[in-house]
Order: structure tokens, then sequence, then C-alpha cells
């Protein structure tokens, strides 16, 4: 009889622990965002995968299905609701002010990156951002490692280039640094 008994009061009312709380999950929807911070968290992903596109010459078109594939992959991992939502969204670029150079992309990638995952940080649960930041750098390797650089023939060479790991650097770091709130 190891169960633990409630005294009554002379009011009538139980003193004892009290009931556990119903456990609480919080799941950030769409709805948290308004339509330009989604836009930049829906966007981040495919510039950084652009960024690794333009970090080396070569493989474009195996790089730029890459980005379709993880993509893919992603959705096939049973995202949380958020994530769900991110990759249902296409990428909102404006053809005018979109990057046309890969100095362009070099700088706007990591500040749109950078503003997502700060974004982010506002909205969602940890988890999510935890999610958010996975699925871009996992987006991110799977383009690096789309094309092997250097060799001939498909002989030889290495799997990521030294620029698309600079690339891969960089975007680990951004995700190491603390986001301004």
């Amino acid at each position: 009889m190891g169960a633990i008994r409630a005294a009554r009061t002379i009011e009538g009312s139980v003193t004892g622990p009290p009931p556990p709380k119903p456990l609480e999950f919080r799941m950030t929807t769409k709805a948290a965002f308004n339509a330009e911070d989604w836009s930049v968290v829906t966007t981040a992903p495919f510039l950084t995968a652009m960024l690794v596109i333009a970090a080396d010459r070569g493989g474009t078109v195996r790089e730029s299905v890459a980005i379709s594939r993880a993509y893919a992959a992603a959705r096939e991992q049973a995202p949380g609701e958020l994530l769900q939502a991110v990759l249902s969204t296409p990428p909102a670029i404006d053809p005018a002010t979109a990057p046309r150079t890969p100095e362009d992309l070099r700088r706007e990638a990591p500040a749109a990156l950078r503003q997502a995952v700060g974004i982010l940080e506002r909205h969602a649960t940890e988890d999510e951002v935890v999610d958010y930041k996975r699925f871009v750098f996992s987006v991110a390797d799977t383009v690096a490692r789309a094309h092997r650089e250097g060799g001939f023939l498909g002989l030889g060479g290495t799997e990521v280039s030294e620029h698309e790991q600079e690339a891969l650097d960089e975007i680990a770091a951004i995700f190491d640094e603390p986001q301004a709130g």
C-alpha cells in the first residue's frame, strides 16, 4: 500500500502533493510569422544551397538537382509541422532583388540565413530551430557532395572541394553564432 493518501481538511479540500501538470507541447505554425519573415525563413535554405553551388565551378546541373533531392529527402523524414510548412512553401525570390553574381550570393545568402535563424529563435521552439538548422545544412551538404571536384572522367578528385567546404564551414559558423533577438 505504497500509495500516498491525501488528508482532508475541515473545509473539505484535499492536501498532499499537487496533481501532475499535463505535458505541454508547443508547435509553431506558419501563422506565427508575418509574410516578410516567412519569406526569409523559406528562402534562406535555397539561397544557402546556391551559395554552395557558387563556391566552385563545375557540376552546376547536378548540384541544382541535388537541391530538389534534399528537399524531397527532408519531406520523407516526417518533419514537424513548422519544417513541413517550410518544405511545402517555394522559395520567394524577387527577380528584381535576387543575387546576380557569386559575389552577391556570398554577401546575401549568409545575411539571409542569419536573419532566418534569428526570426525562428524569436518565434519557434528550440527543437524546431535545431530541425531547421539541420535541414539547411543537409541541403548545403547534399549540394556540395553532388559533384566530385577534380579528377578525370569521374576518377579521383574530391567529394567536396575546398571552396565548397569553406561555404559549409561558414554555414555551420552562422548556426553557432548568438543571434540578435
